[in-house]
């Protein structure tokens, strides 16, 4: 792996392997990423990009391989225990909680910072009030650098889908975490708003780790440090951007051998992304997707 798999005190997976009965979605997956750097993440569907996200976080445990976060091992993680160890992440749709508001999903996402206990919540004492009204100024912050503030206190169906994106982006950073894991944050968004995005996603760079995994190549060329590409459970490409594009492997994987054998690289990768689509209605959610271990 290019710059070895110690990349600073950052994240490291080791020959991750999962297998569900007789598919293996990864197979023997090293990859890491430094603290300050955006590696993205592509590859076709299937290609095992967000079962690895769910082994990091949790969700599913490797049948094989090892994590390292921080410098140290990374044993079995404890969904609830993602914002302690400094690692938030954004779902595929948005995943806001529809009976709260804005703010209060936000505010949600901040729960590492609150110092009270429940028992002086229950009895509403003065230390419980300065909690909530921290952890509400921090959310708001957040929401004011998302360019979401006007909208804190409605429900997030009433919001159009970018919007619910942005916000869904604001509960994650407003816990300030170390590994920030983008899980396909382009999906449903119009061409401007992929392109505004991508200028928030490389603003992060330096201040935290970031792995994205997406689909829009073109985001991922231009918002990303270095590039890792799946196929079939396995890293097959890893490098700057612009080498990765020009990897006869990964044009293979997107277009098969024939069709990738007449193009070049940036005509390849252009054709590779899916069209852009028209921007959904207010509260519209995208279609599903066919598969969950892409």
């Amino acid at each position: 792996m290019e710059g070895g798999l110690h990349r600073g005190l950052g994240f490291a997976a080791h020959e991750l392997t999962v297998r569900f009965g007789g598919i293996t979605a990864l197979d023997g997956v090293s990859i890491a990423v430094a603290p300050g750097e955006v590696l993205g993440v592509i590859g076709p569907n299937g290609a095992g990009k967000t079962t690895l996200f769910n082994v990091i976080c949790g969700f599913v445990q490797a049948s094989s391989g090892t994590m390292e976060w921080r410098g140290r091992r990374l044993g079995k993680v404890r969904t609830h225990r993602l914002a302690a160890l400094g690692i938030a992440r954004t779902l595929q749709g948005v995943g806001l909680f529809s009976g709260l508001t804005v703010l209060e999903n936000v505010m949600a996402g901040a729960q590492r910072f609150r110092r009270a206990g429940a028992f002086s919540a229950m009895l509403g004492l003065p230390r419980s009030d300065r909690d909530e009204r921290a952890l509400r100024a921090r959310a708001l912050a957040t929401l004011r650098e998302l360019d979401c503030a006007e909208v804190a206190g409605r429900l997030p169906a009433t919001l159009p889908y970018p919007v619910q994106k942005r916000v869904a982006l604001a509960r994650a950073l407003v816990c300030e975490p170390e590994l920030l894991l983008l899980d396909e944050p382009a999906g449903g968004l119009g061409a401007e708003d992929v392109l505004e995005l991508g200028r928030r996603i490389a603003a992060l760079r330096g201040s935290m780790a970031v792995m994205l995994v997406e689909h829009r190549v073109d985001l991922v060329m231009s918002a990303c440090d270095r590039v890792a590409v799946l196929d079939f459970g396995r890293v097959i490409a890893e490098g700057e951007p612009q080498a990765v594009a020009r990897e006869p492997r990964v044009l293979e994987a997107y277009l098969g051998k024939d069709a990738a054998g007449g193009q070049s690289e940036a005509a390849a990768l252009g054709g590779a992304q899916p069209p852009d689509g028209a921007q959904p209605p207010a509260g519209a959610q995208p279609p599903a997707r066919e598969e969950s271990t892409s």
